[in-house]
């Protein structure tokens, strides 16, 4: 069971939202604020797993609340609820869990509250990445890319099915720290790649390299004692 808050400054559609909740039987105790202030001082004095926050709210906004919410000792996991499909890469740096669209549909609630009850076991948790492709915005998870190239601040993310990329704003440096315990090994100032994805090791000789199918990636020598046991150890595929 997961206890939740919901703050919502339209009486509507937080009652909508709220009941749509206490029907999950996963969901225990659900907390309604409506403005951002009042969601603020309830999360002050009673924890919960998740916060299902409108962005638009006067005062207090939600992405200034979820930005506040980082400060507590026991931050809930975040999921936005809006009618504007603009923020959602705002609310992905603030690592927002997930972002649905109003009107909520209660297959896509029940997907966001599977991924609240994920959280209990991080090892499985799967990060969701906003892209932006033109004026539209897609998600790519984690699990689904096999390697990582930088350009400057930004990272390409490599996947099977995108085998061009896709651009974040994220520094190669922070995904490799956030991406470390899901198996990534960053083996260049410029690559990180998914140790399971590798397909060929050759460390030796003058270019020492990985490959992930027909795409070769160079190894830094530097790092090349690290990237050894990462991947030896562990195996191609």
């Amino acid at each position: 069971m997961i206890d939740v808050l919901v703050a919502d400054d339209e009486r509507p559609a937080l009652d909508e939202l709220a009941h749509l909740l206490r029907a999950d039987d996963r969901v225990g105790e659900v907390l309604t604020a409506s403005s951002g202030a009042e969601a603020l001082r309830l999360l002050t004095e009673r924890s919960v797993d998740a916060a299902f926050l409108d962005i638009h709210m006067p005062g207090l906004s939600g992405l200034e609340l979820a930005n506040a919410l980082r400060a507590l000792a026991s931050p809930p996991a975040v999921v936005f609820v809006t009618a504007d499909d603009a923020h959602a890469v705002d609310a992905f740096e603030l690592r927002a869990l997930d972002y649905l669209l109003k009107p909520v549909r209660v297959e896509r609630l029940r997907r966001a509250v599977d991924r609240v009850v994920e959280l209990e076991r991080p090892a499985d948790a799967d990060e969701v990445l906003p892209v932006t492709v033109g004026s539209s915005v897609r998600f790519v998870h984690r699990s689904d890319v096999r390697w990582v190239r930088a350009e400057g601040d930004y990272t390409r993310l490599h996947t099977a099915a995108d085998a061009a990329g896709s651009l974040v704003r994220i520094p190669i440096s922070e995904l490799g720290e956030r991406w470390a315990d899901a198996g990534f090994v960053r083996i260049h100032r410029s690559f990180l790649v998914q140790a399971a994805s590798v397909t060929e090791v050759r460390l030796g000789g003058a270019d020492p390299a990985v490959w992930v199918g027909e795409t070769s990636l160079p190894v830094s020598r530097r790092l090349l004692p690290t990237v050894r046991e990462a991947l030896t150890r562990r195996g191609p595929g």
